[in-house]
């Protein structure tokens, strides 16, 4: 038996991005640690209960997931230190750019014998030209080529980012490196569901920031329903403190000019992703996108773009199509021409579902984090 630390950077998403690896880990036989820092929106309290009845401790951290400000970086730094020298871990596995920045270093220094960093994906730094976009890419790379020689393995969760690590010579010679296929998706929790009849419902689930593609998906719900009022834009999801985060004044514009129906912040996409025709993610750039997956699962044709990530999740014209990033236009098109082949949906459905099966099942991306954890 091992004691794990699990380090993350969000603590809103803890329990659907890392609570499945946490209860296959107490289930192995395991003590787990958690810190993350404290949830934006759910309650601190039932987020502490859950974890507690998968049978892990949670500590929560004082990191600021989007803060810059280096005071607060040192009191986070801080903490981690004196929680690794107190609890003594086995292993560490640090999720998320400001986890992997500092926690292998800290747990090398420590004596930890397993450091496991895993690369959820490259956001604003790495997609973003503006002159703090690459001042933070400079910083980043910096940080990553220090956190990545202090590991003992490093999981990526797609080749994309991987090769572009490996171009930007971040990747130490001797450290075992693997792809897994995101954070997985509970196949259990997210059966395959019927497809509606109609009307067509295209769905996004995102953290509402430009990079994610919100406001595409905006222009074109309204190119779309210029010519079928009948197709109806379903988005669920929050903004946060991310510079990259769209104007709450936009948000509401969209509403209100009728565009698109805003279903908020959901803990359960299950009766969303039920409902809806097709599943839409016009990203820039994603490690892995859980929201797609969750789609998959769920027998959904899905749209996403041609870029890191998101290629990952569709077989064009398979199990759905993939667009240029940054075109509305491309995106109308596409949700057009489901909307006038509804009969592709059932097969491009099950052909995402055989996907999330073959390629995305959670047990199978914990067997890989586990086996080098232990």
């Amino acid at each position: 038996m091992s004691r794990i630390l699990v380090v993350n950077g969000i603590g809103d998403t803890l329990l659907s991005f890392r609570g499945p690896l946490i209860r296959d880990l107490v289930q192995r036989g395991h003590q787990v640690v958690v810190s993350t820092p404290a949830p934006e929106w759910a309650d601190t309290t039932a987020l502490r209960a859950a974890v507690e009845s998968l049978g892990a401790e949670l500590v929560y951290s004082p990191l600021a997931r989007t803060s810059l400000n280096p005071f607060r970086e040192r009191r986070a730094i801080a903490h981690w230190r004196e929680l690794i020298q107190d609890r003594r871990p086995d292993a560490v596995l640090a999720s998320n750019p400001k986890p992997v920045f500092h926690l292998p270093r800290l747990a090398r220094d420590a004596n930890v014998p397993r450091r496991v960093s895993m690369i959820t994906g490259l956001g604003y730094a790495f997609i973003d030209e503006s002159m703090k976009a690459r001042l933070l890419r400079r910083v980043a790379c910096r940080l990553y080529r220090s956190a990545l020689l202090a590991s003992t393995a490093i999981l990526f969760q797609n080749d994309d980012d991987r090769e572009e690590f490996r171009q930007r010579g971040l990747l130490p010679e001797g450290v075992p490196v693997e792809t897994i296929g995101g954070s997985g998706v509970d196949l259990h929790a997210f059966p395959e569901r019927p497809v509606p009849t109609a009307p067509p419902c295209f769905l996004m689930v995102s953290r509402l920031l430009g990079d994610k593609g919100v406001r595409e998906f905006a222009a074109a719900a309204r190119i779309v329903r210029a010519t079928r009022k009948d197709c109806r834009f379903r988005l669920v999801g929050w903004i946060d403190g991310n510079p990259a985060a769209i104007r709450r004044e936009e948000l509401d514009s969209w509403v209100r000019d009728g565009d698109l129906e805003w279903a908020g912040r959901l803990d359960d996409v299950r009766s969303e992703l039920a409902g809806a025709t097709a599943f839409v993610l016009p990203s820039y750039r994603e490690g892995t996108p859980r929201s797609t997956l969750e789609a998959l699962a769920t027998g959904r044709a899905v749209i996403t773009t041609d870029v890191p990530g998101c290629r990952a999740t569709v077989v064009d014209g398979e199990n759905g199509l993939l667009i240029a990033p940054r075109d509305a236009n491309a995106l109308a098109r596409a949700c057009l021409w489901l909307a006038e082949h509804p009969e592709r949906l059932v097969s491009m459905g099950r052909a995402s579902r055989a996907l999330a099966e073959r390629r995305f099942d959670v047990k199978r991306v914990n067997e890989t984090v586990i086996r080098l954890l232990e």
